[in-house]
């Protein structure tokens, strides 16, 4: 029965630790998995296995890496629902990629690592450059959490660090000190007056957001801090380039003195929403909803490399990196019986 197939892998792969960087076991243990079942599958290196035929048109792609945990493993299930880390983001994917291999659905399937780090750290775009028969399938899945309906393209991600820079000196004298604080405040201003943008790319609206979401300074409470810190992230609809999209964060921050402005890590969106993708159209002619992926995802690497792309699989956004992570056993069977459908052709 598919639903207690795909209920007790979801909650085995779980209970595999697989945090960043330390993806290995879970890797040998797909690896073996696969293997002692007969499918055709190969260690990839660098935390990537592939299975399943070479020629296999359509690619069905998950990473194996999850966030830290969050005292949600080992994970748990019930009739309805699998729980613990990773469950939604995305062991139960890979749960669903490991059932359909063992039942030789014809795809490839390829499993890597480090998807939950920055775009620099993945283990995806060095295996699509050393592995150019991936770069000839006709469509890749990304399996990330969409609740089974067809999340196209994604948006860029900038991670950037602002620095403030001042004097210290003593709170009571203010006067004789330049607060860093105050200068970083300013630019951190700046970002939370940009509004959120809509714009529209290949019939789908994206939005467009620049939010800070860390702050660090100060040494005391009667300290004039010297130097302040914050973290910005912006995401930037598809269409933008990757420079563009670092000039328009230039633009706000340059706007405040005495801030510096360094990026840390820029995922372009890469991914042109294949609509008319025949295989897409499969599944559009299943009643499947055409919606935009308003976060970064792997398809901007599959994009990137010349392979067109979505997003789809078993999870619920909501639930990715909670401690309440959960997958329903009825989403996994569903991902399930859309995929064999669409492999089998």
């Amino acid at each position: 029965m598919v639903a207690e197939r795909v209920a007790a892998r979801t909650l085995e792969l779980i209970d595999v630790p697989s945090e960043s960087h330390d993806e290995g076991r879970l890797a040998e243990h797909v690896l073996a998995v696969l293997r002692d079942g007969g499918v055709p599958v190969r260690d990839a290196g660098d935390t990537c296995v592939i299975a399943g035929p070479s020629d296999a048109p359509i690619v069905l792609a998950g990473h194996f890496d999850t966030v830290p945990a969050q005292d949600n493993r080992p994970g748990s299930r019930d009739a309805e629902t699998v729980h613990g880390l990773g469950a939604c983001d995305m062991k139960g994917a890979l749960a669903v990629m490991v059932e359909l291999a063992l039942a030789g659905v014809p795809a490839r399937y390829v499993f890597f690592g480090r998807e939950e780090l920055p775009f620099h750290d993945s283990a995806l775009t060095p295996l699509l450059a050393r592995e150019p028969g991936l770069r000839e399938a006709e469509l890749a899945v990304v399996m990330e959490p969409t609740t089974n309906t067809i999340h196209a393209g994604c948006v860029g991600n900038i991670n950037a660090t602002l620095t403030a820079r001042g004097k210290a000196g003593h709170s009571a004298r203010p006067w004789n000190a330049d607060n860093a604080v105050h200068r970083l405040a300013a630019a951190v201003s700046a970002v939370a007056a940009q509004p959120w943008v809509e714009r529209e790319f290949e019939g789908l609206t994206f939005v467009e957001a620049m939010s800070v979401t860390k702050i660090a300074g100060g040494i005391a409470q009667n300290v004039i801090p010297d130097v302040a810190t914050a973290h910005v992230n912006y995401r930037y609809a598809p269409g933008t380039s990757a420079a563009n999209a670092e000039a328009a964060l230039a633009d706000v921050i340059g706007a405040v003195s005495g801030v510096e402005l360094e990026i840390i890590s820029n995922a372009p969106s890469g991914a042109v929403p294949p609509r008319s993708n025949p295989w897409v159209a499969k599944l559009l002619d299943a009643g499947l909803p055409w919606e935009p992926k308003q976060a970064w995802t792997p398809v901007a690497e599959f994009g990137l490399a010349g392979v067109d792309a979505i997003n789809l699989g078993p999870g619920e956004p909501r639930f990715a990196h909670t401690r309440e992570e959960q997958v329903s056993v009825a989403a996994l069977v569903r991902s399930y019986e859309l995929l064999e459908a669409l492999c089998r052709g």
